[in-house]
């Protein structure tokens, strides 16, 4: 009889620690599955947060105290800033658009074109503003693999446009300028020219392939894209 409890003594004490590492497991899944959930959210809201805090110090200030909602109001109005640019902004805009807006932007960018710095300044700005506000273009075609920086090793990237002037003269037809981002900063890289047929064309979006440097190569959000046009490869 002793001998019988001394062995249930023994394999209730090989099942409880089995017990508390499940429980343990369970604590930390939940417990990263909340972060998980969690983050992105909160990163969310305190970049939106802040934006508003930041944009609201630079503009309500702006506003003459009788005309400021603020000053009727017991509580600030957040967001307030930014709805006075978003109309600010629109106004301008609808001004520029007939002839009368147009002819005094063409004066003030004919007087900054003759100050020598500002006026390299302010071309590359427009040419980068344009690019991304345009409706009727896409800053980039398809996303590619392109042997960089060697042979034997590929590298993600986007097409932006053929090669044209200079470029196209030198190289010849059917090259094609390729952006190679850098991981996880898109917002820098280089700029390549190859040929079309060298390229491998990926079956994604654009939108896609960022993710999939943003995240350096950790979130591969599959092949749900556009597929890529045929007729680009042999142009």
């Amino acid at each position: 009889m002793t001998t019988k409890k001394h062995d249930t003594d023994d394999t209730e004490g090989l099942i409880k620690p089995p017990r508390r590492g499940r429980l343990l497991l369970w604590l930390r899944n939940n417990l990263l599955t909340g972060i998980a959930v969690s983050a992105p959210i909160g990163a969310t809201v305190w970049l939106v947060w802040s934006f508003l805090r930041w944009v609201d110090g630079r503009v309500v200030p702006l506003i003459p105290e009788k005309y400021n909602p603020e000053t009727y109001l017991p509580i600030a109005v957040p967001g307030l800033g930014l709805l006075i640019s978003v109309v600010a902004l629109t106004i301008l805009g609808a001004l520029t658009a007939n002839l009368f807006g147009r002819t005094i932007l063409g004066i003030g960018e004919r007087l900054v074109e003759r100050v020598p710095l500002v006026s390299s300044i302010y071309g590359t700005v427009k040419q980068i503003v344009q690019t991304v506000v345009s409706q009727h273009e896409q800053s980039f075609d398809s996303v590619v693999m392109i042997e960089y920086p060697r042979t034997g090793v590929h590298a993600v990237g986007f097409v932006s446009s053929p090669a044209q002037g200079e470029i196209a003269k030198h190289l010849g037809d059917g090259v094609v300028g390729v952006f190679v981002p850098t991981a996880p900063n898109p917002t820098s890289g280089f700029l390549i020219y190859e040929k079309r047929e060298n390229l491998i064309f990926l079956d994604m979006t654009v939108e896609a392939g960022a993710k999939l440097i943003i995240s350096a190569g950790l979130v591969y959000p599959g092949a749900n894209g556009a597929q890529p046009d045929e007729s680009k490869r042999t142009a």
